[in-house]
């Protein structure tokens, strides 16, 4: 059978994030890289179970999932007028210089100590769909929707700062009948 195309839905934080091979805390597994796509199959309370691309599955906590919008945000407004090529230009400069390191690791030229301080601060993020591209700028940390002529913001690194905000969503003690 089959399996359906994969279209994330979400994506890990930029920090990454713990994953568990079922919703139990005793059972952990491989950490997710940050700002991986992944598709949310199921939820049992603040449980969430993904799917990477590569059809690798697993569980974690689904609150601190980021979000992928379904339809790219409109490119019309005062938002929607930055040019994507400078951008594009700084993610393919980020490319090269990874792409450069990871030469020289297969060549020997660098143990995994150097590769790991020559690639410590690069961040890309990069999906083009078509017309459509989402884009990643570490410089403002964000993401940004571009349609080839400009690029609108429609998801933010930065967190909101307040009285009322704790940094994450509040904790549940006991999920709600049908979601155990």
């Amino acid at each position: 059978m089959k399996r359906p195309a994969f279209r994330p839905t979400h994506v890990v934080p930029p920090r990454g994030m713990p994953a568990w091979e079922a919703p139990d805390p005793a059972r952990p597994t491989v950490p997710l890289d940050p700002l991986l796509p992944v598709q949310l199959v199921e939820r049992r309370g603040d449980w969430g179970q993904i799917r990477c691309a590569n059809g690798w599955a697993a569980w974690v906590d689904g609150r601190r999932l980021v979000a992928v919008p379904e339809d790219p945000p409109a490119a019309d407004g005062p938002d929607g007028t930055a040019d994507p090529r400078p951008l594009l230009a700084r993610a393919e400069k980020a490319l090269a210089a990874y792409r450069s390191a990871v030469e020289e690791l297969a060549a020997g030229a660098l143990d995994g100590e150097d590769f790991a301080d020559r690639t410590r601060d690069l961040r890309i993020g990069l999906v083009v769909d078509g017309e459509s591209m989402w884009l990643y700028d570490p410089e403002e940390g964000r993401w940004v929707y571009g349609d080839g002529r400009r690029l609108t913001t429609y998801a933010t690194d930065r967190t909101v700062t307040g009285a009322q905000d704790t940094g994450h969503a509040p904790t549940r003690l006991v999920a709600p009948e049908g979601e155990r």
